[in-house]
Parts: structure tokens; C-alpha cells; sequence
């Protein structure tokens, strides 16, 4: 099964984990470490929707996503953001490539049209999802087969951030979808010990929970 996850260059995945470190849309804390809603424990917390209330790293972040369309998805006609943390994000970027915006909601609304994805649907339309954070995968895998189901081509999905997770690498492989992420886990652990986030005796927690974040 081929990978279906791409990372931006390595450059630019370093300045995005370190602009994520700087304004403290991540923290690291592997002696004690938070907890999930899913039950398990981390050694790191991500919320990216942070990154909006500073202007010069949300162009930066911004511009670097419009990028990866460019590159990875050439033939986009729309974006979709996946609610809620990649609405803002999104509609962002459509405004600054001047394409139609859609989100995509977890469920839908229980009232009116009981839409599942808000905006005009064109079926044929050739849409990438934009994504904050990945985790497992699964909730960005829902919403490009609700895409799909509408009868919309989801030609991929971008993101600023993933964990790197086994789980994520095989969900999106099985359903098909190919992810471009801004920076992920590994590259920003490491731009933490280079700036003395964290100490080098705790890389090792840091690097193990990656692999098994269930059992940490």
C-alpha cells in the first residue's frame, strides 16, 4: 500500500514547526503529558486555530498551504474547508486564489435544509480539503467521501499538521485520498530540541510516543 501522505520541503516544514513552537500553538510536555479526548495521553498539544490571531504567521501559513494546491493539486476549482478548524483556514486561502469556498460538517444541521456540506455543490467540480490538524485520519477521510457522495472529485486534501501517525498513513492510503501536510511531528520534535524546547532525554518519550500513542 503506497503512501499516500507528502510533507512540504523540508525548509519550509522547519519554519512552520518552528512558527507553531514560537507562537504556542503547540506545546510540548513529555513528563506530563495531556489528555485527549480519545483517552489517550500525549506529550504534545496542537490547536492551530491559535495561529489566526497573528496576522504575519497566518500569511505565512496561508501562503504556504495555497502552495501546496499549486504544486500537489494543479487542477483545483474549489477548496472545501473540513469543520471546524479548516473553515477559517480555507476560506482564507479561496479568497486569495479567488475560488469557490464549501465546508464540509461533521453531521448535518438538524434543521432547514439539513445541509452536510455548506455552499454550492457542483457535481464534476474538482475540490481539495483543507485541514488544520491530522490526527488519525478519520474525520478528514469522512468528509472527502461526503464530497464524493455529492458527486464532487476530491482531487486531495491539505493540512498545516500531522502527527505521522501508522494509523493515518493506512487510513488515507485505503481510501484513496492523498494528503500534502505544511510540517509534521518528527521534523517539529526536532526543531524543538534545536531551540531547547526539550532537553535530549526526552526525545526518546517523544519519538516512542509517535509510534504507539495508545499505550503512552
Amino acid at each position: 500500500m503506497s503512501s499516500k501522505i507528502i510533507t512540504a520541503e523540508t525548509a519550509v516544514a522547519k519554519k512552520v514547526a518552528s512558527l507553531l513552537l514560537e507562537v504556542e500553538a503547540v506545546k510540548l510536555s513529555p513528563q506530563k503529558p495531556f489528555r485527549w479526548a480519545s483517552g489517550w495521553n500525549s506529550p504534545i498539544y496542537c490547536d492551530n486555530r491559535y495561529t489566526l490571531s497573528f496576522p504575519a504567521v497566518r500569511a505565512q501559513i496561508r501562503d504556504g498551504l495555497i502552495e501546496l494546491v499549486r504544486k500537489h493539486f494543479p487542477a483545483a476549482e474549489a477548496l472545501a474547508g473540513v469543520a471546524t478548524a479548516g473553515v477559517p483556514q480555507g476560506a482564507i486561502m479561496a479568497d486569495h486564489m479567488n475560488l469557490p469556498f464549501l465546508y464540509v460538517r461533521p453531521k448535518p444541521k438538524d434543521h432547514g435544509m439539513e445541509n452536510l456540506i455548506e455552499g454550492k455543490v457542483s457535481k464534476g467540480q474538482r475540490v481539495v480539503l483543507v485541514e488544520d490538524l491530522i490526527s488519525t485520519g478519520g474525520s478528514s477521510i469522512k468528509a472527502a467521501e461526503a464530497l464524493r457522495q455529492s458527486g464532487i472529485i476530491v482531487e486531495g486534501m491539505v493540512a498545516i499538521f500531522t502527527y505521522g501517525f501508522p494509523v493515518a498513513e493506512e487510513n488515507f492510503a485505503k481510501a484513496d485520498v492523498t494528503l500534502a501536510t505544511l510540517s509534521n511531528y518528527s521534523l517539529l520534535v526536532e526543531e524543538a530540541l534545536s531551540q531547547n524546547y526539550v532537553a535530549q532525554e526526552q526525545m526518546e518519550i517523544l519519538n516512542a510516543w509517535r509510534t504507539a500513542p495508545e499505550k503512552f
